[in-house]
């Protein structure tokens, strides 16, 4: 079987509601463009039927399992390790950006930059459901953080939909450590580290009511930046001898 051009990465925990009609979604707009693909669901030790779901689905999805839950960012590295397309897209089982924007990542590759990251912050960008007044501030004030420590000039950061050549997903996300809701900005900061190119592209976005994201999980996301940056200190982002920007 010849190497899928493409593999979309979905962590899903306690998905089993929601994962038909995402998987269905997904592959009817693949299938209708007729390029070999893998989609690769990822389960974060979930206590539903979220693994039984993806089982008994049609077509080229495959089922990553482990227990017990380790959160997001742990799925999402799995993934994109495990993976075999030649470009691997992460995104989220809610599908918050439509997977029809997929388009648009491609472009920013083909014009030759590593990572193309949906982006809900610049110009272009549409936001047809708006998350609650709090979030949208703390979603700013974050950013605000990652741009002062570690991202300086990419305006959306968490956005989860980002598309990765299959080189720069090998080398960021092998950096990568963190399980929480900052693995996005590790796996982007470790790949600027390695010399890697981001380019941050506007999207449509529209909130989920059912996200897991709270207030606590924010506060934590915030001490995260500080483990980057001693991690950096620490040397774990340093690209390995030889590697650097994909060719």
């Amino acid at each position: 079987m010849s190497r899928p051009r493409l593999s979309v990465v979905i962590p899903a925990f306690n998905e089993a509601g929601r994962l038909p009609a995402t998987l269905a979604r997904v592959r009817a707009y693949l299938d209708a463009r007729g390029v070999p693909y893998q989609v690769l669901v990822v389960d974060d030790g979930s206590t539903d039927a979220t693994a039984e779901v993806a089982r008994a689905a049609a077509g080229p999805v495959e089922l990553l399992r482990h227990t017990p839950n380790r959160g997001k960012g742990h799925a999402v590295r799995a993934g994109m390790l495990a993976a075999a397309g030649e470009r691997r897209l992460m995104t989220d089982a809610d599908l918050s950006t439509p997977i029809e924007e997929l388009a648009k990542l491609e472009a920013g590759l083909a014009r030759g930059f590593d990572v193309a990251i949906g982006s809900r912050a610049v110009a272009g960008a549409r936001i047809e459901v708006h998350q609650p007044f709090y979030r949208e501030a703390m979603g700013r004030f974050f950013n605000r953080l990652v741009q002062l420590l570690l991202l300086p000039g990419l305006n959306d950061t968490q956005c989860g939909f980002k598309l990765w050549s299959a080189e720069a997903a090998a080398l960021a996300f092998a950096a990568c450590r963190l399980d929480g809701f900052s693995f996005d900005v590790e796996a982007l900061y470790a790949a600027r580290r390695a010399g890697l190119r981001i380019a941050e592209l506007p999207v449509v976005w529209r909130n989920d009511a059912a996200t897991r994201v709270g207030l606590v999980g924010g506060a934590a996301a915030f001490l995260d930046l500080v483990r980057i940056r001693v991690a950096a200190a620490g040397g774990r982002y340093r690209a390995p001898a030889g590697a650097g920007r994909p060719t």
